[in-house]
C-alpha cells in the first residue's frame, strides 16, 4: 500500500472509532430514561491529531478498482485510548462508508464496552447503522438492541432496546435480570434534545409490572426540563394514606420551582411549593405550604392539630458568598400554628425547635467573625404552650476570635470577643418542689460585652515532659433590664438589680504532660499523665447575673481538662483549681484496640463557682460542687471479631455510686449488626428531677439468604416502664435494587403527637430512581446502612 493510502486509511480508522462510539453510546441515555449523566463531549470524542494508531491484522488489502481499503483477519486497532477488535474492517472511498464486521468489540477510554455484529457509519458521522448491539458501561449498566441507526445527524434510533443495571446470574445467565426496561423504539432527537420511548415497559423477574405507551424526556444535553417527577406515598395514623405528585418547572437557567400536591385520605389536599433561585454568589429558596384540614377531629383532642382547620407556613433560606471570606444568609419560618410543619413532616422545617436565624460570617487565616440573630420556634402539639414565648430573642450575638500573627515571648497570643443582646416577652421559671427554684429566663432585656486575652507556650524538658504555662485576662460589661426573680418565686441567691454591672477575671495556669511510650513484641501502649493548676480570684457576682448560655453544663471526661468548664460566657469559673488524670491508648497486633481517660478535679482555694447559688442551678448536682469532684472517665475496646464496648461515666467521689453516663456495646459481622445503649442520669433535685432517669436503646439487623435482612429497634424508658419508640422492618438489597419497608411507633411523653405510628417504604431501581412511601427513621440510616 502506498504511503498516501496508509495515511488515508489511518484517518478513516479514526472516523470509524469515533463514529462507532457516537452511534453506540448515544443509546445509553434513552434506555436509562435519561437518568445517566452522559455529556455531549462523549458523543463527539476529542482526539489528539498527533496521536499514533497501532493496527494489527492478518492482511491489509487495497482494491484500487473498487476503492476499498480493508484490514482482514484478527483486526486489532489501538488509537488515542480506543481499542477495537473485529474480524474485518474496511472503508469504501466511493460511498464514503466505513464498516467493521464480525464479533466487533470497542472499548472507549472511559472503560465502556460495545459489542456488535456489524458497525456501518458514514465518515462524517451523519448516518450509521449497528446490528445486534450490546453495551456494558463501567457502572455495570447494560444496554442491548436488535439494531441501531443514526439518521441525518440529528436522530438516533434503537430498535427493541433493553436496559438494566442488574448483573446477570452467574449460575443461570439465561434467566432475565431482576428488573429491566424494554422499549420497541427509543428515539433521540439531537435538534429538539429529547428522547422518546415508544411502547416502554418495566419488567420484574421477567414479568411486566408497568407499561407506558410513550414517554418523551429531555436528553443528556438538557440539565433541567419542566415536567412531573416520581410520585411519593405516605401513610400515618391521623393523616391517613397520602399520594404526593411533584411538578418541576424551569423558569430560567438560574430559577426553578417544585410544586407538590399531596392528597391525604383523612385530611384532604396539601399544596407545597418550593421556589429556588441561583445567583452568581449564592442561592435562595422560598417554601410555601398550606392545607384546609377535612378531619381535624382525627387528632387527639386538645392539641393544636385538632383545633386548626386552615393551616400553613412560609419558609425562606438563603446563603450568599460576598467574597471568598465573607458569607451572609438566613433561615426563617412563619407558620399559622405551633405544630403545622412538624405534623406534615415538611423536610427542613420539621424539627421540634426550628431555629430562625440571620447571619454574617467571615473566616481569615488567623481569625474569624460571626454575627447572628436568633428566634426559636418551638413546635409541639400543646396550643397553650408558652415555651416559645419564654425563649430568648437574640439580636444579635457576635463572636470574634483572632490569633496574633507573630509569637509573643515565644508563645501564642489569642483574643476572644463576644457580644450578646437578647430579650424575653415572658418569664420562664420553675417552682421546684424538691429543691431550689429555677429561673431559666427573666422577662426583659440583657446585653453583655466580653473580651478575653490568652497567652500560652509549650516547653519540652530533656526528660520529655511537656510544660505549658498560661496567662489569661477577661473583662465583662453588662446592661441589665429584667424582672427580679423574687417577684416570681423565692430565690436563694444574690441578684444584681442595678441597670449595669462589670466583672473581671485573671488566670495563671500551668499544665504538665508526660507521654510514656511502651512497646512489646506484639503491642504498643501510650500512657500520658496530665496535671493542671489554675490560680484565679473568686468569681465576681457569682450567681447574681442572668445565665442564658451556660445552662447546659455537663461534667465528664471530655470537660475534665478544660480551663473553664462552663459551656458559655455568662458564668466564669473562679478560685484555684487543679485537674489531675491520665489518658491511655493501646494497640495490639491481633487487632485489639483500647483507649481510656480517667481523672478528678479539686478546688484548692477560693470560692467554688459550682457551689454557688445560680438562677438555673448550673453547678448543682454536677459533680463539681464539692471540694473533690466526682471521678470521671471514659474507655472502650474494639476487637477484630467485630465486638466493641464503650463507656462514659461519672462516679460519686465518696462511695463510687454511678451518677451519670452511658454504656454502649455493639457487634458487627457480615450477617449480624447490633447495638445496645444504656443511658443513666442520676437524680438532680435542684434541676427538678427527683428520680433517676434511665433508658435503653437497642438496634439490630440480621441478614438472611443472599440479599434479605430484617431490622428493628426499641427505646425503653425504664423509670416509666414505657416503650417510647419501636421500629421493625424488612429489606432486600442487591447491586441494582433496594426495597425496604418499616413500621415505626413513637410515643411523646410530654405532648400528644400528631401521629403515633407510621409506615415507610422505599423501592429503588439503580440509575432509574426511587419510589418512596413515608419517611425513614434514624435507625435505618444509622444502623442498616453502616
Amino acid at each position: 500500500m502506498a504511503a498516501g493510502d496508509r495515511k488515508t486509511f489511518s484517518k478513516q480508522m479514526v472516523a470509524l472509532l469515533a463514529g462507532a462510539t457516537l452511534v453506540s453510546y448515544s443509546g445509553t441515555i434513552p434506555a436509562a430514561f435519561a437518568q445517566q449523566s452522559t455529556t455531549v463531549g462523549r458523543l463527539q470524542p476529542k482526539i489528539d491529531p498527533n496521536a499514533k494508531m497501532i493496527l494489527s491484522a492478518n492482511e491489509l488489502v487495497y482494491n484500487r478498482d473498487q476503492q476499498i481499503v480493508s484490514a482482514v483477519g484478527g483486526v486489532q486497532i489501538n488509537y488515542a485510548g480506543y481499542k477495537m477488535v473485529a474480524q474485518r474492517v474496511e472503508y469504501n472511498q466511493k460511498t464514503r462508508r466505513m464498516m467493521a464486521i464480525g464479533n466487533v468489540e470497542l472499548i472507549s477510554p472511559d472503560g465502556n464496552r460495545m459489542y456488535s455484529d456489524k458497525v456501518d457509519v458514514t465518515d462524517d458521522f451523519a448516518q450509521g447503522f449497528v446490528s445486534a448491539l450490546r453495551i456494558e458501561t463501567t457502572d455495570n449498566t447494560r444496554i442491548a438492541a436488535e439494531s441501531g441507526q443514526r439518521v441525518d445527524s440529528n436522530l438516533m434510533i434503537l430498535n427493541r432496546g433493553v436496559y438494566t443495571a442488574c448483573l446477570p446470574c452467574a449460575e443461570h445467565p439465561e434467566r432475565p435480570p431482576f428488573w429491566q426496561v424494554k422499549a420497541e423504539r427509543v428515539i433521540q432527537n439531537g435538534e429538539k434534545h429529547t428522547i422518546r420511548l415508544e411502547r416502554a415497559r418495566l419488567e420484574l423477574l421477567g414479568k411486566p409490572i408497568a407499561f407506558v405507551p410513550w414517554i418523551e424526556v429531555p436528553d443528556q444535553t438538557v440539565k433541567r426540563k419542566s415536567g412531573f417527577l416520581f410520585p411519593t406515598f405516605s401513610t400515618s395514623q391521623n393523616l391517613g394514606f397520602g399520594v404526593t405528585v411533584p411538578y418541576y418547572y424551569v423558569f430560567s437557567p438560574s430559577m426553578d420551582a417544585t410544586v407538590s400536591g399531596t392528597g391525604y385520605t383523612n385530611q384532604g389536599f396539601l399544596l407545597d411549593t418550593e421556589f429556588r433561585q441561583r445567583f452568581e454568589n449564592g442561592t435562595h429558596t422560598l417554601r410555601v405550604a398550606g392545607i384546609n384540614q377535612l378531619s381535624p377531629e382525627s387528632f387527639s383532642e386538645g392539641t393544636s392539630d385538632n383545633e386548626a382547620d386552615a393551616r400553613g407556613m412560609v419558609g425562606s433560606k438563603a446563603e450568599f458568598r460576598i467574597n471568598p471570606r465573607w458569607t451572609f444568609g438566613w433561615d426563617v419560618m412563619v407558620q399559622s400554628d405551633n405544630n403545622f410543619s412538624r405534623t406534615y413532616e415538611l423536610k427542613g422545617f420539621d424539627q421540634s425547635t426550628h431555629t430562625n436565624q440571620v447571619y454574617l460570617t467571615g473566616l481569615g487565616k488567623r481569625n474569624y467573625f460571626d454575627i447572628r440573630s436568633f428566634y426559636f420556634d418551638v413546635q409541639d402539639a400543646d396550643p397553650d404552650s408558652e415555651q416559645e414565648k419564654q425563649q430568648a430573642i437574640v439580636y444579635p450575638v457576635i463572636d470574634y476570635h483572632a490569633v496574633a500573627p507573630q509569637p509573643l515571648a515565644g508563645g501564642e497570643l489569642s483574643l476572644d470577643v463576644n457580644f450578646t443582646n437578647l430579650s424575653r416577652t415572658h418569664d420562664s421559671f420553675f417552682d421546684n418542689p424538691v429543691g431550689d427554684n429555677r429561673f431559666p429566663g427573666l422577662k426583659g432585656q440583657t446585653s453583655r460585652l466580653t473580651g478575653e486575652l490568652e497567652w500560652k507556650r509549650t516547653f519540652v524538658t530533656p526528660q520529655g515532659v511537656l510544660l505549658t504555662p498560661l496567662l489569661a485576662a477577661r473583662g465583662d460589661a453588662l446592661a441589665l433590664n429584667m424582672d427580679d426573680p423574687n417577684s416570681l418565686a423565692p430565690y436563694d441567691g444574690n441578684f444584681e438589680d442595678g441597670d449595669a454591672a462589670t466583672r473581671g477575671m485573671v488566670t495563671a495556669g500551668l499544665e504538665a504532660r508526660y507521654p510514656i511510650l511502651m512497646t512489646t513484641a506484639n503491642s504498643t501502649h501510650v500512657i500520658e499523665p496530665i496535671a493542671q493548676i489554675y490560680a484565679r480570684p473568686d468569681e465576681p457576682l457569682a450567681g447574681a447575673l442572668p445565665n442564658d448560655d451556660a445552662q447546659s453544663f455537663v461534667f465528664d471526661a471530655t470537660t475534665l481538662f478544660e480551663r473553664d468548664k462552663y459551656s458559655g460566657y455568662d458564668r466564669i469559673e473562679g478560685g484555684t483549681r487543679a485537674n489531675i488524670g491520665f489518658q491511655y491508648t493501646g494497640t495490639f497486633d491481633n487487632g485489639y484496640k483500647l483507649h481510656g481517660i480517667f481523672g478528678q478535679s479539686y478546688q484548692l482555694a477560693g470560692q467554688n463557682s459550682f457551689d454557688t447559688a445560680d438562677l438555673v442551678n448550673a453547678g448543682a448536682n454536677s459533680g463539681l460542687e464539692t471540694t473533690s469532684s466526682d471521678y470521671v472517665g471514659l474507655g472502650g475496646i474494639e476487637t477484630p471479631q467485630g465486638l466493641s464496648f464503650a463507656a462514659s461515666y461519672r462516679l460519686d467521689e465518696k462511695d463510687l455510686t454511678f451518677r451519670r453516663g452511658d454504656l454502649t456495646t455493639g457487634f458487627q459481622n457480615d450477617t449480624f449488626q447490633s447495638q445496645l445503649l444504656y443511658t443513666h442520669v442520676g437524680a438532680q433535685p435542684d434541676y427538678g428531677f427527683d428520680e433517676d432517669q434511665d433508658e435503653i436503646q437497642a438496634k439490630g439487623r440480621i441478614k438472611f439468604r443472599d440479599y434479605w435482612s430484617v431490622f428493628g429497634g426499641i427505646a425503653w424508658d425504664l423509670n416509666n416502664d414505657v416503650l417510647t419508640r419501636k421500629t421493625l422492618g424488612l429489606s432486600y438489597e442487591d447491586e441494582c435494587t433496594i426495597f425496604t419497608i418499616a413500621y415505626t411507633s413513637k410515643r411523646d411523653t410530654s405532648d400528644e403527637s400528631a401521629s403515633d405510628w407510621s409506615i415507610g417504604a422505599r423501592l429503588t431501581f439503580r440509575t432509574l430512581g426511587d419510589v418512596n412511601i413515608g419517611e425513614f427513621n434514624d435507625f435505618r440510616s444509622n444502623i442498616y446502612n453502616n
